[in-house]
């Protein structure tokens, strides 16, 4: 009668890149079924799984042509291809990032997180004061 709810309609995984389309991002097909969702140096790489839509890594930038994720390594942010090329991680880097995650989220209507929203967030932390801690006890400087 009133008070009635309105169903939510479930999206396809193409009407989901249509609406990222419309939303300004540039979308390519991939091998395997994925997509490459890009906007001016950022890019990421989405795939349909159980009818939802997820990244098959982090959002990153792109480096010749690969998806640069960001690494900290403790003084500073760095990008990182899985080719291995690496660059220092500038601030309008940090920044295009991050809002272009959010905007990817927005446009797929996906929850935005409290704690991703408030900043970038590394793919890898490599500090020096951790290096070989999982390998059980470290030499010690008095040793």
């Amino acid at each position: 009668m009133f008070f009635r709810r309105e169903r939510p309609k479930s999206l396809t995984f193409a009407e989901r890149m249509e609406q990222l389309r419309r939303a300004g991002f540039e979308v390519s097909p991939l091998s395997g079924g994925a997509v490459r969702v890009s906007r001016e140096t950022c890019a990421v790489d989405l795939k349909e799984h159980a009818d939802a839509v997820h990244a098959m890594n982090r959002a990153g930038v792109l480096l010749g042509g690969e998806i640069a994720v960001l690494v900290d390594g403790g003084y500073q942010k760095f990008f990182r291809t899985p080719s291995g090329k690496t660059r220092p991680a500038t601030a309008d880097d940090l920044k295009s990032l991050h809002d272009f995650e959010e905007d990817v989220r927005e446009g797929l209507g996906q929850e935005s997180l409290y704690n991703e929203a408030l900043g970038t967030v590394s793919t890898f932390y490599l500090y020096d004061r951790v290096k070989d801690r999982d390998r059980g006890v470290p030499k010690r400087a008095w040793e």
